[in-house]
């Protein structure tokens, strides 16, 4: 028999319950990487262009729609810089605010308002001088750039290139000597999505678009997919949403003329930026200007049901069928936890749909009516789903046991548990684990080391991280008698005894 990874139960689970249950079950460990390097040369401005694009028509048209442009005497574009104050230490006297809004305090996109990504904004004293200082001599452009650049003792981290590359971006300066040193000094950053991201971010922002399609272009040779951050420039530059439609419109057609994961990864995070943004009507305009695709309109779904729009969910499924785009039975999921969380029922749009329901679709219906105490509906569901062939998941019986155990119904969250382990063997241990979890923390220790027991009597193997939190607690509890005959018994089950645990 094939034992599933439990990882992948989680999903599409709401990310704080997935976190929560897994915690409370598995030992986390850290994924192992193995560094891999860059080709060692990024083409400069002056390298011919590997792909048949105009980039100095697509710099042309992007400046031109930008009155205040001016051009540096180093050849960069300079433009008045939109500003986001960064907030600086108190005592660090001369630190210099770096910004991407214009002074009015006014977006520049009208009502579309960005969210920067997330910046770690009080540091040392000496965290923004050793910053600022490698500005200073990027800014400066020296011969021997690099030479002094490895005179500046400093730690590179990812936060801190990051910083360093926002900083770059705030003073119209080109980020790639910077990113070529990091990429020689620690070869593995430059594999990082969002540093490689806030290079392409910052090419935008100086409209240096030669030097872009280059880095698109090395970038897929790397394999590197972008993120969101990559685009930032695009809805904080343009003064107005013609402005805005026409610079996307040159994006797109050069991530499509360069194609690979940047045309792939591109495309989508400029959807998800725009989704995020709630400007979904940029984000069809993506659309339309690249690829019609289900997944793409799944990521706008996903959007109204973050914000609970109902009726911006149905309406985007009703646009697909339109547009000749089926929906899926992720859209068709992604609207019916958007019911749920609205309150409704679902089971109407449930008849409606034009795929038969999966494992989801019913984890989220039964998951909703749990948090509600309607278990009896919810069991009628999951002998539905049974009947019909589907394997409950994880986090399915999860919502059972943890919502009984809400509600202080221990013995029917008990009653669950042996149940399901009989009918779903692959599982049993899992959940068994998750009830003694859920005693743990409540602190008591009877009832999680009953479970333990009744586990271990019928030949499960128990979570390895809730065992070791329920011999940590009768050790300090003072019951070491317990303490011994459980470890005892633990370690008396052979590596072979049925785990599944992944």
């Amino acid at each position: 028999m094939v034992v599933p990874n439990p990882k992948n139960e989680f999903r599409y689970f709401s990310i704080s319950t997935s976190r929560r249950i897994f915690s409370l079950i598995f030992q986390s460990q850290p994924p192992f990487l193995s560094p891999v390097s860059l080709p060692k040369t990024i083409a400069s401005p002056l390298s011919p262009l590997p792909v048949s694009v105009d980039s100095d028509r697509f710099r042309s048209k992007i400046v031109r729609n930008l009155p205040d442009s001016s051009v540096s005497s180093t050849g960069s574009s300079a433009v008045s810089a939109p500003r986001i104050d960064l907030v600086s230490p108190h005592h660090l006297g001369g630190f210099r605010p770096f910004s991407a809004w214009p002074g009015n305090g006014v977006s520049p996109s009208g009502a579309l308002r960005v969210r920067n990504p997330s910046v770690e904004r009080v540091r040392s004293k000496a965290f923004w001088k050793k910053a600022w200082e490698i500005v200073d001599l990027i800014k400066r452009g020296e011969n021997d750039l690099e030479s002094k650049l490895k005179q500046v003792n400093v730690s590179l981290r990812k936060d801190y290139v990051i910083q360093v590359l926002h900083l770059l971006s705030s003073e119209k300066v080109s980020a790639l000597r910077f990113f070529n040193w990091i990429r020689d000094s620690r070869p593995g950053l430059c594999r990082n999505y969002d540093i490689c991201s806030l290079v392409i971010d910052n090419c935008g922002r100086i409209y240096d678009y030669e030097s872009m399609i280059c880095t698109f272009n090395e970038f897929n040779r790397g394999g590197i997919c972008l993120t969101q951050n990559a685009f930032r420039f695009l809805p904080e530059l343009a003064s107005n949403e013609v402005y805005l439609r026409e610079s996307v419109s040159q994006v797109a057609e050069i991530l499509n003329a360069v194609g690979g994961t940047c045309r792939t990864s591109g495309v989508r995070s400029l959807i998800e930026m725009f989704s995020s943004l709630s400007s979904l009507e940029m984000a069809k305009f993506v659309i339309r200007i690249t690829e019609t695709k289900t997944a793409y309109y799944n990521i706008m779904i996903r959007e109204t049901c973050r914000e609970c729009d109902l009726e911006g969910s149905k309406a985007l499924v009703r646009e697909m069928r339109r547009v000749g785009c089926e929906p899926n039975i992720t859209s068709y999921n992604l609207v019916i936890s958007n019911i749920c969380k609205n309150g409704e029922s679902a089971l109407d749009f449930l008849k409606e749909m034009d795929c038969s329901p999966d494992e989801m679709t019913f984890e989220i219906i039964i998951s909703s009516s749990c948090k509600v105490g309607h278990f009896d509906f919810a069991l009628e569901l999951l002998d539905r789903m049974i009947l019909r062939g589907l394997e409950p998941r994880l986090t399915t019986h999860a919502a059972f046991v943890s919502n009984y155990f809400k509600l202080q119904r221990y013995e029917e969250a008990h009653k669950y548990v042996i149940n399901a382990s009989f009918k779903h063997r692959n599982t049993s241990n899992l959940v068994y684990s998750l009830l003694a979890g859920l005693y743990l923390n409540e602190g008591n220790l009877a009832s999680a080391l009953s479970i333990f027991s009744e586990m271990i009597g019928r030949g499960l193997r128990p979570s390895y991280r809730v065992y070791t939190r329920l011999l940590k607690g009768l050790q300090r509890s003072g019951r070491d008698d317990e303490a011994r005959e459980l470890e005892m018994r633990f370690s008396s089950l052979s590596p072979q005894t049925i785990t599944k645990t992944g």
